[in-house]
This record gives C-alpha cells, structure tokens and sequence, in this order.
C-alpha cells in the first residue's frame, strides 16, 4: 500500500483522479448525455436500417479517419504536456500544449470542410433522421472541442501541474468521444 498523499482528500471516489474533481464532476455529467444520445441514436437506427445504412455511405469514411488520427495525436501531444509540466519543464509543456492546440484546430477544419460538402450536396438536418443524428452529435462533440481548446489555451498561460491534468482530463474526454461516435456513425452497419 502507497503512503502518497491523495492528490485531492476529501472527494471520495474522485480523490485519487489527477487535476481538479470538479472537472470529473463535469466529465462524468457529459458521459451520461453522449451515452444517451448514443442509445437514442441506437434506437433510431435499429428503427429504419435501410435508411441509416443508405444515409451512412453518404458519408467520407477517410475524413473521420483522418480526424481521428488528428485527434488522437492531439490527445499524445497533451499527454506529453502532462509529463513534461510533471518534470517541470515548462517550456517544453507549452510547446506540446500548442501542439495539441494546433491539431485540435486542424480536426475543426477538417470538420468545417465535411460540413461544407455535406450541405452543398444538399444533405441537412432535415434530410432524414440520419443526418439529424450526424449534424447533432458532430456538432455536440465540435462544441466540446472548441471549450477543450479554449481550455488548453487556459493551461498554456497559467502553467501547473494541477491545471495541466485538468484541461487534459477534458481533452482525454473528447478524445474518448470521438472514438465512440466515429464507427458508430460512419463505420458500424
């Protein structure tokens, strides 16, 4: 058994997460919406197969998989920040910090341009259930990309430990997300 402090006394089962427990509140809370809305897009699609399967090869499978990669080689490049703001090397955080920063940009480009030629192809909201699902829960995520930017950008400028395993707690959140909502909306048939 460990004589180690807990990094936060006092919060129960979230004693031991790195970062602030406020932040696991916040997580835990957006993990139970993305399963629902999850499960309800599970439901929808169990409903009208034919549609979903159709709606579904309207889709560029390499565009997410390209966005996927981004963001998990953003998600290492904030994990590497943890480490090296760990070892006190400031620097060397914010370098990896911008990093992530720069590839979490990327992904909403790419996600823009997706977007672009989506409704140029005439293909909205309101196309069908499908496409309601894919513009609602792409847009949910790119949400919880932007507010993760802003945070890593937070972290960049006031640099701790503490700071730094908060914003990459979120950031590991939307990483997860993604990794969830990609073959489940452009791969899974």
């Amino acid at each position: 058994m460990s004589s180690r402090a807990l990094p936060n006394p006092g919060w129960g089962p979230l004693s031991a997460l790195p970062g602030n427990p406020l932040m696991w509140v916040l997580i835990l809370s957006e993990l139970l919406v993305f399963t629902a809305f999850f499960a309800l897009y599970a439901w929808q699609r169990a409903a009208d197969t034919a549609l979903f399967d159709a709606s579904q090869r309207e889709l560029d499978p390499l565009m997410g998989g390209l966005n996927t990669l981004v963001l998990l080689t953003s998600g290492l490049c904030v994990a590497l920040a943890v480490e090296a703001t760990s070892a006190e090397r400031i620097r060397r955080a914010r370098q990896w910090l911008s990093a992530s920063m720069g590839l979490g940009v990327g992904f909403c480009v790419i996600k823009v341009v997706e977007y672009a030629d989506k409704l140029a192809a005439g293909l909205t909201p309101e196309t069908n259930t499908f496409f309601g699902f894919y513009y609602g829960l792409t847009a949910f995520h790119f949400a919880h990309v932007l507010f993760g930017l802003g945070l890593l950008a937070l972290v960049s400028w006031r640099t701790s430990l503490d700071n730094v395993e908060t914003a990459a707690a979120f950031w590991h959140l939307v990483d997860l997300i993604w990794i969830l909502l990609y073959p489940l909306v452009y791969l899974l048939r």
